[in-house]
C-alpha cells in the first residue's frame, strides 16, 4: 500500500493523429484501447470528449430561455433543472438512449462539428459546448450574436460550480442536484487501498490528479498511484506509462476502463500482466468510460459511485 511510481524519463511523443485514433477506439466513442478524447467528453459515445467541467466564461448576466447543449452532461443538467428550456442536444449515444430527449433537435453527429445552421435556426439564447473542443463553433456562434458557455469538468468541485451556474442561467434551484452529488460521495469508504487506472494499452495511459477520473478516485479515498505524475500526453490529466513503471507500482487493484469490451482481454495477453499482484489476487475491475473518465451523465456518475463503493480488495 502507498506504493508510488517514480517519474523517470518521459515516454516518446505520440502524434495527435494516433491519439485521435486511440480515442476513437476508446468507445467507438473513444479509444483503440480506451483513451480519453475531446469528443467523448463533449458530444458522443461514438465520438469522444476531453473531459467536461470548469466554467470558462464570465459570470452569467442573463437568464436563458432557449438552450442548446453540445455535450451529454450539460444536456442532462439543463433538462433536469428545467426541461422546457432545452431545445437542442448532441447526437450522443447517451442522449439517443434517453427518452427525455426524444423530441429534441439533434445538432451534431459523432465526431463532426455541430451544424451551426441548425443551431441558429433554433434561435437559442445560450449554447453550451466543451472547452478546447467546441471553441471554433462557439466563436462562430458568438459572431452571430448567440451567447455561449464553454465548460471543462475535471473535478467534483467543477461539476458543482457548473450546476450552480446553469441554475442561475435558467433561474432554477440547484439544491436537488447538489444533494444527489452529496449522496453519491457519501458512499465513499474512509480508507481504500491503492489502485492503477488503465484507459489504454498502446500506449498504457492512466489519469493523474488533474483529471475527472483522478479527482473521482481521491473523493473515494482511493490511492491513485499515478496521481502525482506528469508527462508527455496530448490529454491534460493523463500520463503514459511503461510496463516497467506498472510493475514497479504493483498496485493492490487494477481498474480497467472499457468502451468496446476489448481492453482487458488485450491486456491479459501482455507478459507483464500476470506478474502483477492485483491480477494474481483477482483484484481487477472493469469500469465504463462514461462516469469514470468522462462524466457523461448524472446516471453514469451515480453508477460509478456505487461501483467504487463496492470495491473490496482482499
Amino acid at each position: 500500500m502507498g506504493k508510488k511510481i517514480t517519474n523517470k524519463s518521459n515516454q516518446r511523443w505520440f502524434s495527435i493523429w494516433r491519439w485521435g485514433a486511440i480515442a476513437l477506439l476508446i468507445s467507438a466513442i473513444a479509444a483503440c484501447s480506451n483513451a480519453p478524447d475531446p469528443n467523448l467528453t463533449t458530444s458522443d459515445a461514438e465520438s469522444t470528449e476531453p473531459i467536461e467541467a470548469e466554467v470558462a466564461d464570465a459570470p452569467p448576466t442573463a437568464t436563458a430561455d432557449r438552450i442548446v447543449t453540445l455535450t451529454p452532461l450539460t444536456a442532462d443538467l439543463v433538462q433536469t433543472l428545467d426541461e422546457d428550456k432545452l431545445v437542442g442536444v448532441p447526437g450522443s449515444s447517451l442522449i439517443r438512449q434517453d427518452s427525455r430527449f426524444a423530441t429534441l433537435e439533434i445538432v451534431s453527429e459523432g465526431r463532426t462539428e455541430p451544424d451551426l445552421e441548425k443551431i441558429i435556426a433554433l434561435e437559442p439564447d445560450l449554447v453550451i459546448g466543451a472547452l478546447g473542443f467546441h471553441d471554433k463553433s462557439l466563436a462562430r456562434l458568438q459572431e452571430h450574436g448567440v451567447d455561449t458557455l464553454a465548460v471543462d469538468v475535471t473535478s467534483w468541485e467543477a461539476l458543482e460550480a457548473l450546476t450552480e451556474d446553469l441554475a442561475q442561467r435558467t433561474n432554477t434551484n440547484p439544491d436537488s442536484l447538489l444533494a444527489r452529488y452529496d449522496a453519491c460521495l457519501a458512499q465513499a469508504p474512509e480508507t481504500s487501498p491503492d489502485a492503477l487506472v488503465l484507459v489504454s494499452r498502446q500506449p498504457l495511459l492512466s489519469p493523474n490528479k488533474a483529471s475527472w477520473a483522478g479527482d473521482f478516485l481521491a473523493q473515494f479515498n482511493i490511492q491513485n498511484v499515478t496521481a502525482e505524475l506528469q508527462g508527455e500526453s496530448p490529454f491534460d490529466g493523463y500520463i503514459t506509462l511503461s510496463e516497467e513503471k506498472v510493475l514497479t507500482a504493483d498496485p493492490d487493484m487494477l481498474l480497467v476502463v472499457e468502451t468496446d469490451n476489448t481492453l482487458l482481454e488485450a491486456l491479459k495477453g501482455d507478459p507483464f500482466w500476470g506478474e502483477l499482484a492485483a491480477t494474481q489476487t483477482n483484484q481487477v475491475y472493469t469500469f465504463d468510460y462514461f462516469g469514470l473518465v468522462n462524466p457523461g451523465s448524472l446516471a453514469s456518475i451515480e453508477a460509478t459511485c456505487s461501483k467504487l463503493a463496492e470495491l473490496s480488495p482482499s
